[in-house]
């Protein structure tokens, strides 16, 4: 999908997303960060933001599970308790269209490349302080992050520890970044874990400022492409396949990874 900063448009796309996940037999949808909103610039990002009791976009989401009988992993912006910042966060629809879980992002999207973009994201937006642990789910048991925690293994080495069998890093990464780094990084992950990943990702040009990468991935325990999507935005579109937990267990069981805790601290 690409967001723009509109709700409504943005709710109808996701609408069109949950009636092919639907039709295609899905289990449960995975949509990108910032899936509420993109906006043009950090003051914008302020305007926009809603709570989840008053967002129409995420009272939309909501009922689309609810009456699809489909979890929804999706981004979204929340107000800070202090109102000078939004949050950046990931929240777990359940069926019945209840918020059964949220964590806010970590680590923030600060560049300035010469030559490239400049992006401060930690203007408007609140860090989070917390991993949130991981919860079983129809699929497996699931850890969450977002975007540019995917740099930082040590969230994923984190969740693997507690038990998670698939990551997600639903994104809006950025156009020259992403070509270099966003499959390395989902791979490198993917391998080190040995877990299914699952980054959805915004894709095309959002507004006059801001385009994303697209390439919305899943990646195997092995480190496999299992399915993607391409970079440009033609429309609201899915890539699925099966997230076999058997795959997870074959991984872990043949290629064991004994972290060395007795030589460095552990993650």
């Amino acid at each position: 999908m690409c967001s723009t900063s509109s709700m409504a448009h943005n709710l109808a796309q996701c609408r069109v997303l949950v009636s092919k996940a639907v039709k295609a037999g899905a289990t449960a949808l995975f949509l990108p960060e910032a899936a509420d909103y993109v906006a043009h610039d950090g003051k914008e990002t302020m305007a926009l933001v809603k709570s989840v009791q008053e967002s129409e976009f995420v009272l939309g989401i909501q009922r689309e599970a609810r009456k699809a009988k489909l979890p929804i992993n999706v981004g979204v912006h929340e107000p800070t308790e202090n109102g000078k910042k939004v949050k950046n966060t990931l929240l777990w629809i359940d069926q019945h269209g209840s918020i059964a879980q949220r964590y806010q992002k970590l680590h923030l999207f600060d560049i300035d490349l010469k030559d490239g973009p400049v992006l401060k994201e930690s203007d408007s937006v609140e860090r989070g302080s917390e991993i949130l642990a991981p919860f079983e789910t129809n699929l497996g048991k699931i850890g969450l992050a977002i975007c540019f925690d995917l740099r930082f293994p040590e969230i994923g080495l984190a969740l693997r520890r507690q038990g998670a069998q698939i990551l997600t890093y639903p994104s809006a990464f950025a156009v020259v970044t992403g070509k270099v780094h966003w499959h390395t990084l989902l791979k490198a992950r993917a391998i080190e874990t040995q877990s299914w990943v699952i980054a959805a990702a915004q894709a095309g040009q959002h507004n006059e400022k801001r385009a994303s990468y697209g390439h919305s991935v899943i990646v195997s325990p092995w480190g496999e492409v299992k399915a993607e999507l391409g970079g440009e935005f033609d429309g609201p579109e899915i890539a699925f396949t099966d997230v076999d937990m058997q795959e997870v267990e074959k991984v872990r069981r043949e290629m064991p990874l004994v972290r060395r805790t007795d030589v460095y601290p552990e993650v």
